[in-house]
């Protein structure tokens, strides 16, 4: 018994042991997997496009170094400039989106018949095509039978050429992008609106607040954490604004006035095939959204509210 006892523990250890590695070597391999998925699609084409900025290279021949050329020549392109400054014009819908959305979730957040049928309708365009829902208001825009235009004429309006004016063309892009991103804050609004204490409303209408007072001090701050996620987000998706214009207006709008940044990047490196310039103006890009995504989390951090 004595020596049976003695020999048990090890065989025990043993199978523990070996169980153990076996739990750690499927761990390592589930870990493994979105690893090698990051270094393979992100690090590597990083790293590889930092190197190309530097470079002189048409996507087929060897890359020939040239030094910081490229950004150098991105100081002095006019159209680079222009296409930056459209993309943060574009930005402007931004805000426009989200006053929308905030007074949609608000409106959805009563409790009134039909509402979920409305819900459906907002989100609709979120998850429809964004080839398609660019060619749909390409069509609007027409200037000779454009819906847009047909809807004005009945107000006496003479609607202009939207997409054809360089005036009119960068604020018909943002009403597009405003209607398709509104039914996604909305939802987003109205769960955080679903989520606040009824007893705070309560406290403040026993102590006289009045109902614009309670949406400013308590709604919209226990909002806050949703608008910070929707301005974030919102920003790096419009710092990517590609498929509308490339639709809407394909050769950079009239004037150069709806090209983005994006685009003019796409444009260098398929058309012109400029990749070394192309990436190096990437490079720039990824940077600036990296700064604007920064200083968002510095501001919110600041800005943190407390309900006690």
């Amino acid at each position: 018994m004595t020596t049976t006892s003695a020999v048990a523990p090890p065989r025990a250890t043993r199978r523990r042991s070996a169980l153990h590695r076996r739990e750690h070597r499927a761990a390592a391999l589930f870990v493994a997997i979105p690893v090698i998925g990051f270094l393979a699609f992100v690090a590597y084409p990083l790293v590889f496009a930092a190197a190309t900025s530097f470079t002189n290279w048409n996507g087929i021949t060897a890359p020939a170094p040239n030094g910081i050329a490229n950004y150098v020549r991105m100081l002095g392109d006019e159209y680079f400039w222009k296409s930056l400054g459209n993309t943060v014009f574009l930005m402007l819908g931004i805000p426009l989106g989200l006053i929308l959305s905030l007074l949609l979730a608000l409106a959805m957040n009563r409790k009134m018949r039909g509402t979920t049928f409305f819900r459906t309708i907002y989100y609709i365009p979120v998850i429809s095509s964004i080839a398609a829902i660019a060619i749909l208001w390409q069509w609007a825009y027409n200037g000779d039978f454009g819906l847009v235009n047909q809807a004005l004429a009945y107000v006496g309006i003479d609607g202009p050429n939207w997409l054809q004016d360089a005036a009119t063309a960068k604020p018909a892009i943002i009403l597009m992008t405003v209607w398709k991103g509104l039914g996604y804050s909305m939802l987003l609004y109205l769960a955080a609106l679903q989520s606040v204490p009824r007893q705070l409303y309560e406290a403040a209408s026993l102590d006289g607040a009045s109902a614009f007072q309670q949406f400013r001090a308590i709604t919209v701050p226990m909002l806050r954490p949703v608008t910070f996620f929707l301005v974030v987000t919102n920003i790096i998706g419009g710092a990517q604004i590609f498929v509308e214009i490339n639709i809407m207006t394909p050769t950079g709008g009239p004037e150069f006035s709806t090209a983005t940044i994006v685009w003019y990047i796409w444009r260098q490196a398929f058309e012109y095939l400029n990749m070394g310039y192309a990436t190096a103006m990437s490079i720039v890009l990824g940077i600036l959204v990296f700064v604007v995504t920064a200083i968002q989390f510095a501001l919110n951090r600041r800005s943190t509210f407390s309900i006690e």
